[in-house]
């Protein structure tokens, strides 16, 4: 058989001489690969294998035998290397007896020094000293052996005459024997008193030392607690406890029991402590687990578990109100610091949401400005500062309070053993505590909506409508944009509480409260956007179009989007959220702000037109007149005169009937709104009740100097129809009439092309009107008079109808009022005063060129 590896060989030993049973340290080279591979190990002769224990290949630790040799080599022997050498040696050295009469440092075994073999030959212990040859045998045969037999029972068959003879006369002997016997017997006393003294004491002192080595672990058990418990190491405390439970939890050794009591005592004290950090606030999770798991492990009475969630409970109602607390603080102490945001009109704008661990931003229109910076810490407003310290708050506690529930209800927080032993009965705990902890949530969410209803909501909304802490009513509402970030703080709130699997129905609470600041929030922006409408009318810079238009119409459509776009995430429903318009209240809420922003613009308007002229800001007046005119010209020099406003709001409403008005609609409709028929129709109607009364009022401004012109005018000098000279041209009145008419349509002309048939149609009609109630006055007519009545030969067809832009239409002479009857024998057909003077206003460049 091969060798794999060299023999063994050793070249040290330590020590080097001893006595039998002497534990050695064997150093060397190729010593083995492991225990299996060492066969073999002898120091003088003597196999020591039994006690090897083989540390590495060049380290070996046994215990010396009893060898015969004194001195000898020590040989190891391997599977891998075969039998190896030394270059050392080891001396057993004998044990030196100790007398009984040495002293000596140790109780030395006195069994060691008895020999109770029988050979004779061979020394016996001084105690046992006895004759060498007490029956004086030694040295006879075996016939005379046979013979001393012989004679014996002779002597015993003989009869016991003389026996009692015999035992009188050897009496004294006997007694003589006693008293040597008890005097030898208080000599050995005498001599040996102190030897056995020291000996019982010593026996006395090893029992006791042997006991306290034996149980030194329960009589050292009382400080080690203490010292562990102060360590903090309470999993030893509590191995050491079941240890010693097991061993001595039913001894009745007195002493076993007094020193298990103290282990009691401390150990009572430890459940105190490991309870009083269990419902110690704040603490961690893992901490919580820790304690509930050693106070199970220590069997504590009660249910320390629950006891831990009862407290966690009530720490998580107490932070809530000291936040509450700590606003109310803040708003007293410091009214200054946020003092900037209480206004509606600020331009401040909420942050973007860090704190709840996710990422999220608020979509705002496009007209909204962003923060600057970190100026909106200083900006702000408390309440909303208060509701996102207090869902920060909530989602920092209420996560471990769930899963430590958890961890309570799948038995987690428990140990294997405790398990074991409590799983029924901690099943039966665990349906009942389910309620009491629904009720701990729901009682939870409840506080947290309150909180932020009496901080947000106005009192008709909120429970008992005071500001957190304050007891003051709350007198300026948020804007919609602060609204909106509270409502993206609650459901990124909703959304975290969700994803740790906390049933729906506890917190519909939290839905039900985003609902509820949803409509809050859209009503508080439409006011807000009516507010911003009302202050339109200061804007306006009365700069005027090719088409009649200032920016007015087009700055409050862009304003509605703007605050509709804002409104986009509000609206929008996110899973598990009901729409903001399913209830008719706050459906009939918007729809009202709506029309109310619809009216308010609408009086804006009307507030413009009768504006004096004090206060039109005249340095932007500007005209776009297609062409040239001497009478529609107005130039920037010269302030806007009432009828130019009135144009000029009357082809703003022009305008909103037939764009702006029907693209909010469409907005609306976009962003789902309600009774978005009824907003048009409220709209148009209050639209069109305006542009009635405007064009009214310019009707009257400009046909009543027209027509009360023309009666002082025909009859001016005297002129009378029945006794007149004939004609010789157009008269003055005519003319004059004629140029104010044209002054009118020059005028509409400049400012909205589209408003000049409305209003010549119904100037025109109010002159004509007042020709025939004029001409139906007069009795009679002259031929002279006759042939001055209004109405010069017109073309083959109705001018009315040829007119550009005009739609009147052709009627016929005979229901047209104030016809007159032209030269009637000149065979001229009748006609009308409407259709000549719009023909003639049509024809003005021909007019006047003549």
């Amino acid at each position: 058989m091969s060798r794999s590896r060299p023999p063994p060989l050793v070249t040290g030993i330590s020590p080097n001489e001893g006595i039998p049973w002497t534990k050695v340290t064997i150093r060397g080279e190729n010593l083995g690969t492991g225990t299996p591979d060492l066969i073999g190990l002898t120091i003088c002769g003597h196999n020591c294998l039994l006690t090897a224990e083989w540390m590495s290949a060049s380290k070996i630790v046994c215990r010396v035998g009893q060898a015969k040799n004194d001195k000898g080599d020590i040989i190891v022997t391997t599977k891998s290397g075969g039998r190896g050498t030394s270059t050392v040696s080891f001396k057993l050295l004998k044990p030196e007896k100790i007398g009984v009469l040495d002293q000596s440092a140790v109780w030395v075994d006195e069994m060691n020094y008895y020999d109770m073999r029988t050979d004779r030959n061979k020394g016996i212990p001084p105690l046992s000293l006895r004759p060498a040859n007490p029956l004086g045998i030694e040295i006879e045969n075996f016939e005379q052996l046979k013979m001393a037999v012989a004679h014996l029972k002779r002597q015993a068959n003989k009869k016991s005459e003389g026996s009692l003879a015999y035992v009188k006369g050897g009496l004294s002997t006997f007694f003589e024997a006693q008293d040597a016997l008890s005097g030898a017997s208080n000599t050995a006393d005498t001599l040996f008193q102190e030897v056995l003294g020291r000996k019982d004491k010593a026996d006395s002192t090893r029992n006791a030392l042997t006991v306290l080595q034996r149980f030194k672990f329960l009589f050292n058990l009382p400080l080690n607690i203490e010292r562990n418990i102060q360590k903090g190491d309470y999993d030893v405390v509590i191995n050491d406890y079941e240890k010693a439970k097991s061993l001595f939890g039913k001894t009745e050794v007195q002493v076993f029991k007094k020193y298990y009591a103290e282990v009691e005592t401390r150990i009572e004290a430890l459940r105190e402590l490991l309870l009083d950090k269990l419902l110690e606030t704040p603490s961690t999770l893992h901490d919580q687990k820790r304690y509930i798991r050693y106070l199970s492990d220590l069997r504590a009475p009660g249910d320390p578990a629950w006891q831990c969630i009862g407290a966690q409970h009530r720490w998580i109602l107490q932070l809530m109100h000291d936040c509450r607390e700590g606003c109310a603080r803040d708003l007293t102490g410091t009214p200054g610091l946020h003092s900037a945001v209480s206004d509606p009109d600020s331009d401040a704008r909420p942050p973007a949401l860090g704190h709840l661990g996710h990422t999220a931003s608020l979509k705002r229109g496009s007209g909204f400005q962003s923060g600057r910076g970190d100026a909106w810490r200083y900006k702000t407003p408390q309440r909303v500062a208060f509701v996102e310290k207090l869902t920060k708050l909530v989602l920092s506690q209420l996560p471990n309070f769930w899963k430590l529930w958890i961890s309570y209800v799948n038995g987690s927080l428990f140990s294997e053993t405790a398990e074991k032993s409590g799983h029924i009965e901690r099943s039966k705990n665990v349906r009942q505590r389910q309620s009491d902890f629904k009720k701990m949530i729901q009682e939870v969410m409840h506080c947290l909506v309150k909180l932020i209803r009496g901080a947000l909501l106005p009192p008709s909304a909120a429970e008992g409508g005071v500001r957190p802490g304050t007891g003051r009513e709350v007198k300026a509402e948020l804007s919609g944009q602060w609204l909106a970030h509270v409502i993206q703080t609650l459901r990124l709130t909703y959304e975290s509480l969700t994803a740790l699997e906390i049933p729906s129905d506890l917190l519909q609470t939290i839905q039900d409260l985003v609902l509820d600041l949803r409509g809050r929030c859209v009503a508080a922006t439409l006011q807000h956007t009516a507010e911003e409408i009302k202050r339109l009318a200061e804007k306006e810079d009365w700069v005027v179009d090719s088409e009649g238009l200032t920016s007015l119409p087009c700055q409050f459509e862009r304003r509605v989007v703007q605050s509709l776009q804002s409104l986009r995430g509000v609206l929008e429903c996110r899973p598990g959220e009901a729409s903001v318009f399913q209830q008719p209240k706050t459906q009939e809420e918007v729809c009202q702000l709506s029309i109310n922003i619809m009216q308010i613009f609408i009086c804006c308007l009307e507030q413009l037109s009768t504006k004096p002229d004090a206060d039109v800001d005249t340095a932007h007046l500007s005209v776009d007149v297609a062409s040239p005119d001497l009478f529609g010209s107005i130039h920037q020099e010269l302030s806007l005169t009432p009828e130019q406003r009135l144009l000029i709001v009357l082809s703003n409403c022009c305008y909103l009937e037939r764009h702006t008005f029907r693209n909010i609609a469409e907005h609306f409709e976009k962003h789902n709104f309600q009774g978005i028929e009824k907003i048009t129709q409220v709209s148009m109607a209050s639209l069109k009740d305006l542009d009635q009364r405007l064009f009214e009022n310019y009707i009257e401004l400009k046909a009543d100097p027209i027509v009360g012109s023309l009666e002082p005018g025909i009859y001016a000098g005297y002129f009378d129809w029945k006794d007149c000279l004939p004609p010789t041209g157009v008269r003055n009145y005519l003319k004059e009439a004629l140029v104010s008419i044209i002054a009118v349509h020059a005028e509409v002309f400049a400012v909205c092309k589209g408003l000049v048939p409305r209003v010549l149609s119904r100037v025109v009609e109010a002159v004509s009107e007042e020709l025939s109630r004029l001409m139906q006055c007069v009795s009679s007519f002259s031929r002279n008079g006759a042939l001055q009545v209004p109405g010069p030969p017109l073309c083959a067809d109705d001018p009315v109808a040829e007119s550009p832009g005009l739609c009147f239409g052709r009627q016929s002479w005979k229901a047209q009022p104030g016809f007159v009857l032209v030269g009637g024998s000149s065979g001229r057909r009748p006609t009308s005063f409407l259709g000549w003077a719009v023909s003639t206003v049509v024809t003005v460049p021909q007019f006047l060129s003549s």
